[in-house]
Formats: C-alpha cells, sequence, structure tokens
C-alpha cells in the first residue's frame, strides 16, 4: 500500500472533493469497462460452488453487504443464493454511505421479480460507522459478507478484515473484490502515487497488499484474478468530455486535464499506452483493469 505525500506543486485537488463529478466519472469508468461484466463472470462460474454450504441446515440465509453501492452486484448474488436455496427467506444487510446510491438500490429491488422471500434493510453508514455501532450493539452472526470495490475506502484494512472475520457463521464466508496486483492500477499508483492529490478518504490497495495482511492474521483464503479491461482511447483525444473524465477517475483527480501540470499529464499518457498498463487492439487502448476476487472463509 502507498500512502501519498501532499502535492505541492500545483492546484490539482481529489475527485472526492466533488461527489457529483466522482459520480459521473465512475459511471463513465463502467461504461468504457468490463467491470461488471467480469464480475458477472464470475458471479455465474464460481460463486455458485462457493456458496454451496452457507445454508446448511439454517431457516434463514444472512447477507451482509458492505459498501452494495446501488446493487447491480448485490442483486445477481441474491439471485444465485436463491437459486441454491429455493424458497428459503434471506435477510440482505447493506451498509452504503451515499444516499444518492441507496435510492438507486431500492428503485432497482423495486423493478426486480423474484425478491418476495428477501427481506431488505438499508443502513446510510460507512463500514466504520457500522463497526462502531455494532461493538455497541450485540452484533449478528452472517452466513455470507461481501466487499466490493470498496476496500479502498477504509482506513484500518487489518482490524476491518479481523472484525467481519469474527461476524462469519458455521460455514460462513467473505468475498472481497479488489483490483488485482497484475493490474494497471497496481503500476498506476506505484509509479505515480505521490505526484497525485491526496485524499484521506481513499488509498492505493491491491490484491498483494490484502493477501499479505490475510497472511499475517493468519486466516485462509482463496484468490481468483480474471481478466478486465477499461476503453481509454478517448483519453488520447485533446478536449474529449468522456476521455477527460476517465482521465478524473484514472488519476482520482477533478479536472486532471485542466489542472495537472503538462509535464505530469504527458508521462502518464505516454506510459498509459506502454504493455505493463494496456494493450492496444483494433485501434483502441485497453487499460489492464483486472480484478481479483478473494473468498474468505470461517
Amino acid at each position: 500500500m502507498q500512502s501519498r505525500e501532499p502535492n505541492m506543486a500545483s492546484c490539482m485537488r481529489s475527485l472526492f472533493s466533488d461527489h457529483s463529478r466522482y459520480v459521473e466519472s465512475f459511471r463513465r469508468f463502467l461504461n468504457n469497462s468490463t467491470e461488471h461484466q467480469c464480475m458477472q463472470e464470475f458471479m455465474d462460474k464460481k460463486l455458485p460452488g462457493i456458496i454451496a454450504r452457507i445454508g446448511e441446515t439454517k431457516a434463514e440465509i444472512k447477507i451482509l453487504s458492505i459498501g452494495g453501492g446501488a446493487g447491480e452486484i448485490d442483486l445477481q448474488i441474491l439471485s444465485k443464493v436463491q437459486a441454491q436455496y429455493p424458497g428459503i427467506c434471506i435477510s440482505n444487510e447493506v451498509v452504503e454511505p451515499s444516499a444518492e446510491q441507496i435510492v438507486k438500490y431500492k428503485e432497482r429491488v423495486a423493478n426486480t421479480s423474484n425478491m418476495e422471500n428477501v427481506k431488505f434493510a438499508w443502513h446510510k453508514e460507512t463500514s466504520s460507522e457500522y463497526q462502531k455501532r455494532m461493538l455497541e450493539e450485540e452484533p449478528q452472526k452472517w452466513d455470507f459478507i461481501h466487499m466490493i470495490q470498496m476496500l479502498y475506502y477504509v482506513k484500518d484494512i487489518p482490524a476491518t478484515l479481523r472484525f467481519f472475520h469474527g461476524l462469519l457463521a458455521a460455514n460462513a464466508k467473505i468475498l472481497i473484490i479488489l483490483v488485482s496486483g497484475t493490474s494497471g492500477w497496481d503500476k498506476l499508483w506505484k509509479k505515480y502515487g505521490s505526484r497525485l492529490p491526496r485524499d484521506d478518504l481513499c488509498q492505493y490497495v491491491t490484491s498483494s497488499d490484502l493477501t499479505q495482511i490475510l497472511d499475517g492474521l493468519g486466516i485462509k483464503y482463496e484468490c481468483y484474478d480474471l481478466l478486465s479491461t477499461m476503453d481509454i482511447t478517448d483519453c488520447f483525444t485533446d478536449g474529449n468530455e468522456n476521455g477527460d473524465l476517465l482521465w478524473d477517475f484514472l488519476t482520482e483527480t477533478c479536472n486532471f486535464s485542466k489542472t495537472a501540470p503538462p509535464d505530469l499529464r504527458a508521462e502518464i499518457m505516454k506510459d498509459l499506452q506502454e504493455p505493463e498498463f494496456s494493450v492496444k487492439k483494433e485501434g483502441k487502448v485497453l487499460f489492464n483493469n483486472n480484478l481479483s476476487f478473494i473468498v474468505v472463509e470461517a
């Protein structure tokens, strides 16, 4: 994990300082990447085997979604659990700090059929606020916990993993999805992290860091890597709106194209076309967005 030095050299500011721009750049990232298709492939091919025993001898299956966002992937997970355990009651609790995302999640549930046997509860809070609240209450045990693309926003990752691992019931599992240590993100963060705006909200962490942490905690896990790409071709056209928003997402910088020192922008632009970051295919530049799926056992 890289810690970041504050950047004094320019007026660049963190993308997280402008919530609506962050949301829009994230939307562009999803539209230009195979992120969700990659997750869907994992849910179709691997998840059924992973959840095969989580509900054994249980009258109700309890699922906890940490950072569930707008629920796209959560509902895929629920459908796999329903297929594995037809008719069983499922309690699905969601911890998500963005009110905007919770509204979208609720709309998605309202427009999805076959959810009669699922009870939903949403908590507008961060994972650390949830942890704090649970320490004051009697924490319940869960059969499946998932943390999808959210560990970047946690200050103390080892303590978070220890806490949620402690909430697992018999045969339960945690699914963590993060960018892979083999991805372009890993190279980008290691090389340029110290020159991009610092933000307390977010840290650079990949599956390589995470597996080291889990080894240190003595927690058993399995790790699967899946290929994913992000089409960054528009980033190489000056003044392209889509490209500008993708630049913001790549660098976690608000209006990177307009506020970054020209030498930094030119350097990253050159690197993003190199083979360790991207592949060139049919006139497109495809950034390596490989994902790791880490399954933690009780």
